[in-house]
């Protein structure tokens, strides 16, 4: 599936919060969709013995199961002027504080070693940069944000630009 990220100039709107400035969907890569199908190929092998046909169905089936499952679970980036969608997880621009963005081994580390486990997280294997993103709400704990993207400075910019 092709990713869908859009730069400041977007004249669509969002129900939280005015214009969006930025917008990503964080798909699947194609090795991903090369994986599902090689799972739901499978069943022809689990169901062959049964019946060709029945192990064809229940390939097309998985098929079918796993492209739901992808594309439910496929989270978005949304920014407006005074709101940041991440996933499930929306917060006012307001309390948004210092943006980080890191790839290759500090996206590695702050995924891992250098992690807080306050931080909320909408991280995607498939995707390598990341951005940190501080909170400054003083009622919320959770110290910050850290988002996969695959356009580190297209988000920076879109957060910095209030």
């Amino acid at each position: 599936m092709p990713e869908s990220s859009s730069p400041a100039s977007v004249p669509s709107s969002s129900s939280t919060g005015g214009p969006v400035v930025y917008r990503e969907k964080l798909w699947p890569n194609a090795w991903i969709w090369v994986i599902a199908a090689g799972v739901s190929a499978a069943g022809i092998l689990v169901f062959a013995p049964i019946s060709m046909e029945a192990g064809f169905i229940a390939a097309v089936v998985l098929l079918a199961i796993i492209t739901v499952l992808l594309v439910l679970s496929t989270p978005a980036i949304t920014v407006t002027p005074d709101t940041l969608t991440i996933g499930r997880a929306t917060i006012e621009r307001r309390f948004v504080g210092a943006v980080q963005q890191f790839t290759a081994g500090d996206a590695t580390a702050e995924r891992g070693t250098r992690l807080n486990g306050l931080a909320y997280l909408c991280i995607r294997g498939w995707i390598d940069p990341v951005v940190k993103i501080e909170i400054t709400d003083p009622a919320d704990r959770t110290p910050y944000w850290l988002a996969s993207t695959r356009h580190p400075d297209r988000l920076t910019a879109a957060l910095a630009g209030r």
